[in-house]
């Protein structure tokens, strides 16, 4: 019978520098959501724990004393634990560094980037990576572009204007599951996504897990993205 994970790493460590001046005084995960009065990290805590998670290590970075604050003062759902790099490790070190202090080092465990805030089935994505015997699977969203698309033609006629098209490339969600060996494949410094990723892929044992149709999924990466995700959740909640 497969294990479904029941710990995670969120990093958020991140200096946020595109959502200044909200990331002035606080590390990107605890800037707020206009209207919801909680920071994103708080809404991924909260998804976290209803999809079974018990343990959770957090990875700071920038103003890393205002995070933890954070999380000593509010009712979690959950077990946090941080850990603070005391020199950059870049994104595959900083993963296993907090990887190292996960209670339970030989079962699988999910990771998110701080930024993220989505909704979907953990537990269907872990099934997905066990059906596969995957060492890493990554959740792959299908963004909308924040342009208008032009149609036409094969003469170059112009037949229709669309708003914000869903991109035609899946792209990495920020979301992961990995089994238990992953860990040890990561690097002590750089990044895995050119080191890690790269060598799993051609040994397949990377897998791919594309979010469920409708599935509510926005990287916060800038003041607009934080006014967007206010928008989607007022018309959501109606």
């Amino acid at each position: 019978m497969q294990t479904l994970p029941t710990q995670a790493v969120v990093l958020a460590g991140g200096q946020g520098s595109r959502l200044r001046p909200y990331t002035d005084d606080r590390p990107k995960p605890m800037v707020e959501i206009p209207g919801t009065g909680i920071p994103i990290i708080g809404h991924q805590l909260s998804w976290l724990a209803a999809e079974g998670v018990t343990d959770v290590v957090v990875s700071c970075g920038h103003l890393a004393e205002v995070l933890q604050e954070w999380l000593d003062s509010a009712e979690l759902p959950l077990r946090v634990t941080t850990v603070v790099e005391t020199e950059p490790l870049g994104r595959g070190g900083g993963l296993k560094y907090a990887a190292k202090s996960l209670p339970l080092p030989d079962e699988p465990w999910y990771a998110t980037n701080g930024d993220i805030w989505t909704r979907f089935s953990l537990r269907e994505m872990a099934e997905f990576h066990a059906e596969r015997d995957a060492t890493a699977t990554l959740a792959l969203a299908r963004p909308r572009i924040p342009w208008g698309a032009v149609e036409t033609d094969e003469f170059g006629h112009v037949l229709d204007f669309i708003e914000s098209p869903p991109s035609p490339y899946l792209i990495n969600a920020g979301v992961y599951v990995f089994s238990p060996a992953f860990t040890h494949l990561l690097p002590d410094r750089g990044d895995h996504e050119r080191t890690t990723f790269p060598r799993l892929a051609r040994e397949r044992s990377l897998a791919g897990f594309p979010l469920p149709q409708g599935a509510y999924w926005r990287a916060i990466d800038t003041a607009k993205d934080l006014t967007e995700a206010a928008r989607e959740l007022t018309a959501h909640s109606r």
